[in-house]
């Protein structure tokens, strides 16, 4: 880490202020920043490439290969694509906020831990435990997917959850390299699919036809007419297919920040998780926009089979790719498609269960859950939050009573508004970590990782993400649909009710900038930073093979 010796007084100097003025001291004094005990820990075991994987494996899933048939047809092709690439930046600059801090300060703590750290520990409490209900949600959000893709050939298979928690109980080395080619496997699948859909499209097909662009002009133009029968106008109709894309787009690139969980595990994470983020951020907008590009030019935004919310029978094809390689005669491949799927959706609920637990871990740590959740074995994993996360897989058993689809659209709304709410909260610290460096006389230029935008970047990902989620329910009253409305809005008012219950307990306060604590743990994260730095001294030169590996 580069700090000046300037820098370094400085900081140390406004710490021994915080530590005595601050208002919050009580109950955000500097203890509560210090990592825990070594029986209490989690294990350094993640490498740079596992941790990219990790987070491709959790947000390349239903939001590409399933989501995006809705998203399709009510937005139309040309929504479609506009809608995701600007979702895709409004990720990008939540992504390089959170780098910046977890650069600075790995902590084991999660979101919650920067939010208590940088803001007020009201928020840090509501953030730990919105983003812990989310994982509750999004796990069995994807087995239910993965019944969804089964179902394209059986009605009659049973939904198991035992593989992905024993995957997780064998500890974060195992299951850390099990990912990264189960990852791995899926961008190899997902650049098929991608090229598959380019071919096809360039006639590439068992009918010879040459498609184009010819879905992009017929039958309703480049542009979704959604709910156009009840607002009786065009250009209105057009607006709200391309705002329903953005809310889809929202929930598709959910699972990036989860980067920001795995900081705890990651070894020398200074130099990793900088790495680890510019590499998952370009391979995932890649992957989604050349994906849904793909998509929209072999797939009509009218199709009748596409994967909907609205459909209450099961045994369609769930992915738009599946529905490309039938509209054009292809024998057998879509279900070597539905196959790859299936490894995409439970790759992202192992990866979902993995993060849940620390998630939980990370909020015993702070004492905002019960003790029993601190508890680790020999090889680092927090069990007694795995089990738990892992009882919360039974809500998947909603499909007996609804239609996969059915419960999917609950889960989506659930996991976007969650999530939604989560990035608002990484922006808002990281604004606060900026105010307190300006405060103290800290040069953001001296900081491991500098985010590149800002501040304005973060205060743009901020009102986005906010006006999107607060306008995202906007179809629940078009009809007036009463579970569309709960599941679309319910996380608002369970944030605030967190929020302010913390809030009046505790008596907690924003912290002032010049207040807050900057310099406490830094000691054992230089320690650490120096041993990963002198290992890799001493391994010797690279190989050019050994140099490709690490660059995957």
């Amino acid at each position: 880490m580069s700090f000046s010796n300037d820098d370094k007084e400085k900081a140390v100097d406004r710490a021994s202020v915080a530590s005595v003025d601050n208002p919050n001291n009580g109950y955000n004094g500097n203890e509560d920043f210090r990592e825990p005990p070594d029986e209490e820990t989690l294990h350094r075991g993640l490498k740079a490439r596992q941790i990219s994987m990790i987070a491709l494996g959790g947000a390349v899933g239903t939001g590409l290969v399933i989501g995006s048939g809705t998203a399709l047809q009510r937005g139309g092709p040309l929504g479609l694509c506009l809608g995701y690439a600007f979702m895709g930046a409004i990720c990008y600059l939540v992504m390089v906020s959170l780098g910046e801090m977890a650069a600075y300060i790995p902590h084991k703590k999660g979101f919650s831990g920067y939010a208590t750290r940088f803001a007020d520990p009201a928020i840090g409490f509501a953030l730990g435990w919105n983003y812990l209900m989310k994982y509750l949600i999004v796990t069995p959000n994807n087995i239910n997917a993965a019944g969804v893709v089964v179902q394209y050939w059986t009605q009659t298979v049973h939904i198991a959850v035992w593989m992905i928690f024993i995957i997780n109980l064998l500890g974060v080395r195992f299951f850390g390299e099990l990912e990264f080619w189960m990852s791995s496997l899926k961008v190899i699948a997902l650049i098929g699919l991608i090229l598959m859909g380019i071919i096809i499209d360039l006639g590439g097909n068992p009918k010879h036809d040459r498609i184009g662009f010819r879905y992009w002009n017929a039958p309703n133009g480049p542009m979704g007419h959604y709910l156009l029968s009840i607002v009786k106008d065009e250009s209105t109709s057009i607006f709200l297919g391309f705002w329903a894309v953005l809310v889809n787009a929202l929930f598709a690139f959910m699972g990036t920040e989860l980067i920001g969980v795995t900081v705890g595990e990651a070894q020398n994470p200074r130099k990793n998780i900088p790495k680890a983020i510019r590499r998952t951020f370009w391979r995932i907008v890649i992957f989604y926009v050349l994906g849904v590009f793909s998509i929209s030019l072999v797939v009509p935004s009218t199709d009748p089979t596409l994967f909907t919310a609205s459909k209450a029978k099961t045994g369609a094809a769930a992915s738009p790719f599946v529905v490309a390689t039938t509209l054009v005669g292809i024998k057998v491949l879509n279900h070597v498609i539905n196959a790859a799927i299936l490894l995409f959706v439970l790759s992202a609920a192992n990866s979902d269960l993995y993060i849940g637990s620390r998630t939980l871990y990370a909020l015993a740590i702070e004492g905002k859950a019960p003790r029993i959740f601190r508890r680790v074995n020999r090889t680092g994993v927090p069990y007694p939050a795995l089990i738990l996360c892992t009882l919360f897989c039974g809500l998947v058993y909603l499909n007996v009573s609804s239609s996969g689809s059915e419960v999917f659209t609950w889960f989506v709304n659930l996991v976007s508004t969650f999530g939604a709410i989560t990035w608002m909260c990484i922006v808002v610290s990281h604004i606060r970590f900026m105010n307190a460096l300006k405060a103290q006389g800290i040069s953001r230029d001296s900081l491991p990782y500098k985010a590149p935008f800002q501040p304005w970047g973060s205060w743009v990902a901020l009102i986005v993400t906010a006006i999107v989620t607060f306008f995202k329910g906007f179809d629940a009253f078009m009809p007036w649909k009463v579970d569309k409305f709960i599941t679309s809005y319910i996380a608002l008012p369970t944030f605030f009710v967190l929020w302010l219950g913390y809030k009046i307990v505790y008596k907690t306060k924003m912290i002032e900038p010049e207040h807050v604590d900057l310099t406490t743990g830094l000691d054992k994260i230089n320690e650490e930073e120096k041993y990963y730095n002198d290992l890799e001294l001493n391994r010797g030169p690279r190989t050019f093979w050994q140099k490709l590996w690490d660059l995957i």
